[in-house]
């Protein structure tokens, strides 16, 4: 694999392709996401890691500045823009209750999630799909992105592809972002 990763190295879905940069989910960048599993840009500690690389497929523990007013739901979308595909690998999309402001480690967990969290489709499976990235391909980024929507999503967003929930998403009252990396050397 690590030959592949080698051959794959400049070949990266890009930072434009998240959700964070779709026009219709632009809005204030009011809400300030921390963790204290890792900082900002930071790399995330293995046990965030999928299990074949070693980690747990934990999501890390969040948490964010409140809501504004009129908030109907938050959307989390965890993004790898350094993935060699097309579009940004989805890694977890989650509705979560207006009202929170903080989740624990392994709250994303899709089969046994943490009260106010619902998980949606990811780029495979439910829930928080930790990183894996190709051996040798380099350093990726995970963008966690919080967005406080005017409007819930309709019902029927259970069985959607993450790139249809993203698409339906809006208005976007505020939103915030914390990225950290890991690497498969």
């Amino acid at each position: 694999m690590a030959l592949l990763g080698k051959l794959l190295k400049n070949r990266r879905a890009g930072e434009a392709g998240l959700a964070w940069h779709a026009p219709h989910l632009a809005g204030p960048e009011t809400l300030t996401v921390t963790s204290p599993d890792f900082g900002h840009e930071e790399t995330l500690p293995v046990v965030h890691a999928g299990r074949k690389l070693g980690g747990e497929d934990a999501s890390p523990a969040l948490a964010w500045t409140a809501a504004p007013e009129g908030t109907a739901q938050l959307l989390l979308v965890v993004e790898d823009p350094d993935a060699p595909t097309p579009k940004p690998f989805n890694h977890g999309v989650f509705l979560l209750e207006p009202g929170l402001t903080s989740l624990d480690r392994g709250a994303l967990d899709g089969e046994r999630p943490a009260t106010g969290v619902r998980p949606l489709q990811s780029g495979k499976g439910r829930g928080y799909l930790g990183p894996a990235p190709i051996k040798s391909h380099g350093p990726h980024r995970y963008a966690f992105q919080l967005f406080a929507l005017g409007e819930p999503l309709a019902a029927d967003v259970e069985a959607a592809k993450p790139a249809a929930v993203v698409a339906a998403a809006g208005p976007v009252l505020a939103r915030g972002r914390i990225d950290g990396f890991y690497d498969n050397p």
